[in-house]
């Protein structure tokens, strides 16, 4: 069985998330401490770690008091250990990582931040992205490259499509409206939107393959020739979409 996600709103539009199984409970970033200790105090749950994506506040404001309060080892990437809270585990992409009695895939998914990972449990079958691959968008770029981005979504983009992308933020509003803007004609896109507006949901966690079939920055190949680039790499694609984002 896959080990349980709970999806929090935490801050204005952030996600943390809880996975729970037999060996226990872990936390996937940490935007505020008040509304983690509630849902774990609720379900009678004991953090045991918290992993953390990248250094920035909005994911990590709340370590220190929920490490006060549960005693749980802080991961982080090696890389990023001078500007993360302190770590009692650092890990490296590529390295071998156990979570909760799974293997867990430490990605590499630099662009927004340089040092980013991504956390995909492949038997659970969650990938916990972050600021990298979102809903429907990709996280914008203050310290990476285009193509240091586009490797990092390009990893993504290979994993099993049936993965379920755990993103950091709740931007489905304006990413929408971009992939509408530049994706007029996919219907696919369409119905997502419709489905979500319906609902009242928010657009993550979503799949894999829905992302591929919706997301802008993972259809770069569809979209290039409407973009007068029938020529150009895939990563100069992606470029001038992302820098079509920051100024819509």
């Amino acid at each position: 069985m896959p080990l349980e996600l709970v999806t929090l709103r935490c801050l204005k539009d952030n996600y943390a998330y809880l996975l729970h199984g037999d060996e226990g409970t872990v936390l996937i970033d940490a935007p505020e401490a008040g509304p983690i200790l509630r849902e774990l105090a609720q379900r009678g749950w004991t953090l045991s770690a918290i992993l953390l994506t990248h250094h920035h506040a909005d994911h990590t404001d709340g370590v220190a008091e929920i490490v006060r309060k549960t005693g749980a080892t802080v991961i982080g990437a090696a890389a990023d250990a001078h500007r993360l809270p302190p770590l009692d585990l650092r890990i490296t992409p590529g390295e071998p990582l156990e979570v909760l009695g799974e293997p867990v895939a430490v990605i590499d998914v630099s662009g927004h931040t340089v040092g980013h990972v991504a956390f995909h449990f492949p038997q659970s079958g969650y990938a916990f992205t972050a600021d990298s691959l979102m809903a429907l968008g990709c996280g914008r770029l203050f310290e990476g490259t285009p193509a240091m981005m586009w490797d990092s979504l390009s990893r993504l983009s290979a994993l099993p499509p049936e993965t379920l992308i755990c993103s950091g933020h709740d931007y489905c509003a304006g990413n929408g409206a971009f992939a509408l803007s530049v994706d007029p004609g996919n219907q696919a896109l369409r119905d997502r939107l419709a489905a979500v507006q319906e609902a009242h949901q928010p657009c993550a966690p979503a799949t894999l393959a829905l992302e591929r079939d919706t997301n802008p920055f993972l259809r770069v190949g569809a979209l290039r020739a409407s973009l007068g680039m029938e020529n150009a790499p895939d990563a100069d694609v992606f470029a001038r979409l992302r820098a079509m984002k920051d100024a819509f």
